[in-house]
């Protein structure tokens, strides 16, 4: 097997295969709409328990990000737990497949492409289809002037935490919103992707979960927009930024407590890969003198929410020291 289609199988395995479970809603939470090139957007936002506007968190979803809620209300309480910690916490919805980037154009795959690399399920419309995503002009412009006419949330030294596909966009509108984030988080997120295999492997996946197409994200290989989203490159600007930072990656064996065994075996592989990406970014920030980043690399763990949700927890001291 190729590096590349070990690295696709590593990829698509679990984002195609596992279907997330049945929408957890939080009443707490309210709908915050905007309007945006994309159309209406909804967010929802979970107020800090004492009541400040100050102090607030950006969670990112991953590749299946969905519509009606994001993953973190779906599959844990992390919104109730940074509440109860003084934090206002932002969930936004959608954006499958999209990194949080602005896209070049509205995606779509070649005639014939849907069935023969996507699957006879891929739709071609949907989120991102019919429009172009401008998911970085959403987090970092429209949604954060919003949140503050409206509710009063500070758009300055917020916080932002990704998993997966979240991760390394997290660490991009850090580095380049460096006023708004003073936080961010990736949990096991793929921290390296111009390393050897990846970018093919991530385009693959792309198309895979959804019918998404790389080319439609950056349309030209040689674009500058590749370093835009890729966090080595990006190491010293997030170093000259004095952005706290957390990087988060288990060893991909399950956890004494178990989880199913389908679920076990395709976390695993995609665990594995993020920590090799993680691993590597932990070493180009040793080789830059990197002193504002935590790392946390748990004996055991797979790509699954309990582990996510867990770090959250563990974070909550660095975190809050870093925000507001």
């Amino acid at each position: 097997m190729t590096l590349w289609l070990a690295l696709f199988s590593l990829l698509t395995f679990l984002l195609v295969s596992t279907p997330r479970s049945n929408a957890a809603f939080d009443p707490v939470g309210v709908d915050f709409w905007v309007d945006s090139d994309m159309g209406p957007v909804k967010t929802r936002v979970f107020r800090a328990a004492d009541g400040n506007t100050q102090r607030v968190v950006y969670a990112l979803d991953g590749m299946w990000a969905r519509e009606d809620l994001n993953g973190w209300e779906i599959e844990t309480e992390v919104a109730r737990t940074l509440t109860e910690n003084n934090i206002n916490v932002v969930l936004p919805v959608g954006g499958q497949s999209s990194f949080y980037m602005d896209w070049d154009r509205p995606s779509y795959l070649p005639e014939g492409a849907v069935s023969e690399i996507a699957g006879d399920s891929a739709p071609d419309t949907g989120p991102g289809k019919s429009y172009t995503y401008t998911w970085e002009t959403l987090l970092t412009r429209v949604l954060p002037a919003a949140l503050h006419e409206r509710l009063g949330l500070s758009p300055t030294r917020n916080g932002v935490i990704g998993l997966s596909m979240g991760g390394s966009a997290a660490f991009a509108l850090a580095a380049h919103h460096p006023a708004q984030f003073s936080y961010a988080a990736s949990l096991s997120g793929y921290l390296n992707p111009s390393a050897p295999g990846m970018r093919g492997a991530i385009s693959a996946a792309m198309a895979k979960a959804g019918g998404y197409n790389i080319s439609c994200m950056i349309s030209s290989p040689t674009s500058d927009k590749w370093q835009w989203m890729d966090p080595m490159f990006l190491a010293p600007g997030l170093i000259r930024n004095g952005t706290e930072l957390w990087v988060s990656a288990a060893n991909g064996v399950p956890s004494e407590a178990g989880e199913p065994s389908k679920q076990a075996a395709e976390g695993s592989a995609l665990e594995t890969l993020s920590l090799t990406n993680s691993r590597s970014f932990q070493t180009r920030m040793k080789l830059l003198g990197a002193t504002t980043v935590t790392y946390d690399f748990p004996s055991s763990g797979v790509h699954a929410w309990k582990y996510w949700e867990a770090q959250v927890v563990k974070m909550l001291p660095v975190l809050s020291g870093a925000i507001g």
